[in-house]
């Protein structure tokens, strides 16, 4: 059987057609992809598309349709795909020297990408949409419900792992008068966060998490367990336990899989978040154990589906203004990273979660708000 009717058969298994009249039908401009698709997996899909070889209106409602039957799975790639594999579990993809990798392939990309993209106060992370209207709000909300889940009052010192762009720092200091003392490894970002918070009770450091010393009354991370790796999730564990005062709270804040892994897909790894993977429930549960209580697991997946649209928005809005600078290539990228990241979130293949823990012995805190 041919490349081109293996692969229209497993498209027909979940609801598309190629070169059919629905808006999740694939548009094939060039035969070659079958090959592709079949030797490459999620790496050849994403960059076929990033080379103009297939389009498709509604690329979020694609990506939903093929993750909701697996077909990622039953569509694995090759040898190249099963090596880079093997390198993850043999290796520390996330070892401390390789630290600084996605903060300047990813983040160091450029401010005025991310300023047009994201809500006014530089949020890269899932924003919470109940009674929400838009982007600003429902990333303030966000903010607001990661400070009441670790009882931030006045005077307390919190650290935060992965600052971002500094927009929790400053608003933990602005709105609920902490101090904050932040860790980040890209440099664009640890030199905006600074500038954000230059009036407040706020540290920047440009260090990798795991410099972090001291004692707190609260540690939060937004955003940072999916750059940690499977290898380090203990490690990552033990420096909160360490950080955390006995009757302190910590929060956590991430992406998660349904299932057990020791990689991202090749397409991710290799154009978006180098070195990154999402944790499991029971990766977290095992680097955890002995260490902490677990308070709330919140799960609100669903609203990263809706963020994600919001910054597809943002980004489709100014693009006329960016692409002489980033190119036609990179914005095929970008649109595929936003929006098959959606289909990801709207498939329920990817879960948002936010974590509280304390140290056992420790009076239980109130921390649901949702």
């Amino acid at each position: 059987m041919d490349s081109k009717k293996i692969l229209t058969d497993l498209f027909n298994d979940v609801g598309i057609q190629i070169n059919g009249n629905d808006p999740w039908d694939i548009q094939v401009h060039n035969d070659r992809i079958y090959k592709r698709l079949l030797r490459d997996g999620a790496l050849g899909l994403g960059e076929s598309y990033m080379d103009g070889w297939w389009d498709c209106d509604a690329l979020d409602e694609f990506v939903k349709k093929l993750l909701i039957k697996n077909l990622d799975q039953r569509v694995k790639g090759q040898l190249k795909t099963q090596l880079y594999i093997l390198k993850t579990k043999l290796f520390n993809q996330q070892r401390q020297s390789r630290a600084m990798e996605v903060g300047e392939h990813h983040y160091d990309l450029g401010n005025d990408l991310y300023e047009a993209m994201l809500d006014k106060n530089m949020n890269y992370t899932c924003a919470y949409w109940r009674n929400a209207r838009d982007l600003d709000a429902a990333q303030e909300n966000k903010l607001d419900l990661v400070c009441k889940k670790i009882n931030l009052k006045p005077g307390m010192h919190v650290l935060d792992l992965g600052c971002g762009w500094g927009s929790f720092a400053k608003y933990a200091a602005e709105k609920y008068g902490a101090h904050v003392t932040s860790y980040n490894i890209s440099r664009e970002q640890v030199k905006y966060a600074k500038e954000l918070c230059k009036d407040l009770s706020v540290e920047i450091k440009h260090q990798d998490y795991r410099s972090a010393e001291g004692s707190y009354d609260a540690v939060v991370a937004i955003g940072m367990l999916e750059h940690v790796g499977y290898r380090n999730y203990r490690t990552y564990m033990e420096l909160i336990e360490r950080t955390l005062k006995n009757d302190g709270i910590a929060l956590t804040h991430t992406i998660g899989g349904n299932f057990s892994t020791t990689h991202a897909n090749r397409f991710t790894d290799k154009y978006i978040f180098p070195n990154g993977m999402l944790p499991s429930i029971a990766q977290i549960g095992k680097a955890m154990e002995r260490l902490f209580v677990m308070e709330d697991w919140h799960n609100f997946g669903p609203d990263y589906d809706k963020t994600l649209l919001a910054w597809y928005d943002n980004f489709e809005k100014v693009w006329p203004e960016l692409k002489e600078k980033y190119g036609e290539r990179f914005y095929r990228m970008w649109r595929y990273y936003l929006l098959s990241s959606a289909g990801g979130f709207r498939s329920r293949s990817q879960q948002l979660w936010q974590i509280v823990m304390t140290k056992p012995g420790r009076e239980q805190p109130v921390c649901r708000f949702s």
